[in-house]
């Protein structure tokens, strides 16, 4: 069985367990509805269970279907990903979902992923600077044996950019702000110190952002 042929039953698969009442409540939840199902994340985890196939996941991509791609980032080879990869399919991103689907499942445990949290964190497109803040916030989670120095790196972007007033940025922003902030307490010290100084700054989203990391850093504090 050659991989497209794999890909289009699974494609198949997928258009079978549409739900288009799921559809209109994605919308609702700010998700691209273009090109959706309505497939729940934990069916498509069920479908991605036990594969790891790097070309699969590239045929699923090219589809286009919203549920076909964040199942691509879920069976996809991150030893095999290329940053040319990535940056194709970060100028795919039409929806947060996606974007953060990928970025926590697969790109982030790629070699290029911290180079790429920084490149793409001074991008002007929506949900590719949402990318570059999503994988801070991956990369704080997942890669336990990365060094302090890695996120003690993003701490001055976050502050750099907490003025994106967009709502898919801003909130990115501010997730890669707590979860460098929950690593450990070197680390929460620093995050804290950094919310403290974006507070200062005039502007809605920096309030918001600051606002919202230091009810939670602090709280681990008191």
């Amino acid at each position: 069985m050659t991989r497209e042929t794999d890909a289009n039953q699974i494609i198949e698969q997928l258009r079978c367990m549409a739900n288009p009442a799921n559809v209109a409540g994605m919308a609702r939840y700010g998700i691209n509805p273009a090109q959706a199902l309505g497939i729940s994340l934990p069916a498509l985890r069920q479908m991605a269970r036990g594969r790891r196939d790097h070309a699969l996941a590239e045929a699923l991509w090219q589809s286009g279907i919203h549920e076909a791609r964040i199942l691509a980032a879920m069976v996809d080879d991150s030893s095999q990903v290329s940053p040319e990869q990535m940056e194709r399919w970060v100028l795919d991103f039409d929806s947060w979902d996606v974007c953060d689907q990928v970025c926590s499942n697969l790109f982030d445990r790629t070699r290029d992923a911290v180079e790429k949290a920084h490149a793409w964190s001074q991008r002007p497109e929506e949900f590719i600077k949402r990318a570059g803040f999503v994988l801070m916030a991956a990369l704080a989670v997942h890669d336990k044996k990365a060094g302090d120095g890695i996120f003690l790196d993003f701490l001055p972007v976050i502050q750099r950019e907490a003025t994106d007033g967009r709502n898919f940025v801003k909130k990115a922003v501010n997730w890669a702000l707590r979860q460098i902030g929950k690593r450990n307490p070197a680390l929460r010290a620093a995050a804290i110190e950094t919310a403290r100084q974006i507070r200062t700054i005039d502007s809605p989203a920096a309030r918001w952002i600051a606002a919202d990391a230091l009810k939670e850093l602090e709280a681990v504090n008191s």
